[in-house]
């Protein structure tokens, strides 16, 4: 069973089966390389988001903002337990990334205003 998603208005996801109906390995690595190729274009356009906030934010001081950080955490872990993804794997992830935004969004300040 072949299939294809929309992520989002310019990302979609290749036809690939679905994880249920695998019965290979191939399958199965031909559905995770489909879902790696649109998660590295949606992580471009949330990395272009950072470069907007380094280019919004007034100051290079609140790139860093420890509340903002707890809230996307907590709104991820919420998206997460519906759509059946483990904590374990979601709560790590995004706190690197979240983590490797930062240093983005901060090298981006610093080469546009520093």
């Amino acid at each position: 069973m072949c299939w294809s998603a929309p992520l989002s208005d310019s990302v979609t996801i290749d036809p690939r089966t679905a994880p249920e109906a695998c019965a290979s390995m191939t399958e199965v690595r031909h559905g995770v390389d489909a879902l790696d190729r649109a998660l590295v274009t949606l992580l471009a356009e949330r990395q272009r988001y950072m470069d907007a906030a380094a280019r919004i934010k007034p100051c290079r001081d609140v790139v860093h903002d420890d509340a903002r950080i707890e809230d996307v955490v907590t709104k991820v872990l919420a998206a997460a337990q519906q759509a059946g993804l483990s904590s374990d794997i979601a709560e790590p992830v995004w706190r690197t990334l979240i983590d490797r935004c930062i240093a983005h969004e901060l090298g981006t300040w610093d080469r546009t205003r520093g």
